[in-house]
């Protein structure tokens, strides 16, 4: 089970092949693939801003086919943690991204994702479907 960060999403509306194949084998599984509110108002957002309405059309399509996963007090508190873990060893990341990585722990899923800073949270699974 994944969760898409928005560099992932965007690569799919780019039409990467190397994504776009990676989305299709994932559905052909069967396995289930989320996004979680904020990388849900990144993508709105964005696409909004450039007045993109065809990919965002593109990106309602996918909305079909995915689960939107919203914070909820697990994720808050498991974002908590990692936020205090991180300013303690003086590598923060991003406050979206520590949200975006909770809420992967807090639901048992891979983080789909080009940035590597994400590495900086403990136990997180990553995999990089641009670079793989």
């Amino acid at each position: 089970m994944y969760l898409l960060d928005s560099n992932m999403i965007s690569a799919y509306l780019k039409n990467i092949v190397r994504v776009v194949d990676k989305f299709d084998e994932i559905w052909y599984k069967k396995e289930p693939m989320f996004i979680d509110g904020i990388i849900y108002y990144e993508i709105k957002g964005g696409l909004l801003h450039v007045n993109a309405t065809a990919k965002l059309r593109q990106f309602y399509q996918l909305l079909q086919r995915i689960t939107i996963l919203w914070l909820n007090q697990d994720v808050a508190d498991k974002a908590s943690e990692i936020y205090s873990n991180l300013r303690r060893s003086g590598r923060t990341i991003p406050d979206t991204d520590v949200l975006i990585a909770a809420t992967a722990l807090a639901h048992n899923l891979i983080l789909v994702t080009d940035d590597s800073h994400f590495q900086r949270v403990e136990d997180i699974t990553v995999e990089n479907w641009l670079r793989a």
